[in-house]
């Protein structure tokens, strides 16, 4: 194979690979990720001879808690998908209707198109509603409340269980009362947040439930962090070049072409 052939095949891998890491890192310097919340603390360490601060975020606990199915449920039990939470109490007639209405809608926002059985994509998000009233909000009446609204079970718990795991929670785990529009009372548990958590359990957005526009952001928020790269994958840059088969594809496809193109110069010349 001479010097022109071998400079072709190299194009042929070599462009695509290019255009495809310039365009990932273009956009992921365009697009405007959630910000991180919860700020653990900050530590100095050293890499490669350069001092540099490394921000560690708070991660939410894995509070157990019983679900409208009678269920013991653990956060963390649905791994690798974004939650959406919000607190509420089944007697409530203020702004609770109004956020359970809007948790219906994120959720048939993410239903699978198409998909004549009407099922939800759980692979994606999680919606979790918290009663603030476990006392009197028990596995039958949250069950009852949520067959009312059309809530689907597996992909939307309604959780009670024990009061003090659950104002915890709200208060140290996730901290309503410092993103709330109004003082929280710590005898009661009465927000209008909304409270996105990413897949490593990290807050990364409060939103307002009773706004659609806040509520249009959340929706996007999601989006966002659905295509979030996950910076714990094992393999770095490479293995994603390897996880890429559409792109192997066109750069295979290349090769061929330019094989075929130089196979037919060669008969012509002959």
């Amino acid at each position: 194979m001479n010097k022109k052939s071998i400079l072709g095949l190299l194009i042929a891998v070599v462009i695509p690979l290019f255009c495809y890491l310039w365009l990932k890192t273009a956009s992921e310097h365009a697009v405007d990720m959630p910000r991180k919340y919860l700020l653990d603390t900050v530590i100095s360490k050293t890499v490669k001879g350069k001092q540099i601060n490394d921000s560690i975020w708070h991660k939410t606990a894995n509070i157990e808690l019983v679900n409208q199915l009678g269920d013991t449920v653990h956060l963390f039990d649905k791994t690798g998908r974004i939650i959406v939470a919000d607190f509420f109490f089944t007697s409530c007639r203020s702004i609770c209707p109004r956020l359970t209405n809007n948790m219906v809608k994120l959720q048939q926002s993410f239903k699978k198109g198409g998909n004549v059985r009407n099922k939800i994509d759980t692979s994606i998000v999680q919606f979790i509603s918290f009663t603030v009233d476990p006392d009197n909000d028990s596995v039958s009446v949250l069950k009852n409340y949520a067959d009312r609204v059309g809530a689907v079970h597996d992909n939307w718990w309604m959780l009670t269980g024990n009061k003090k795991s659950i104002y915890d929670f709200a208060f140290t785990e996730v901290k309503v009362d410092k993103y709330a529009d109004e003082p929280i009372s710590p005898d009661f548990v009465h927000t209008n947040r909304f409270i996105l958590i990413d897949k490593d359990h990290i807050v990364r957005g409060y939103y307002n439930g009773l706004d659609a526009t806040s509520m249009n952001k959340l929706s996007k928020d999601i989006g966002l962090l659905m295509l979030e790269k996950d910076v714990n994958k094992k393999g770095g840059i490479f293995r994603e070049i390897l996880d890429l088969s559409w792109l192997w594809l066109i750069i295979i496809s290349a090769i061929i072409f330019f094989m075929v193109y130089m196979k037919g110069r060669r008969k012509i010349n002959g």
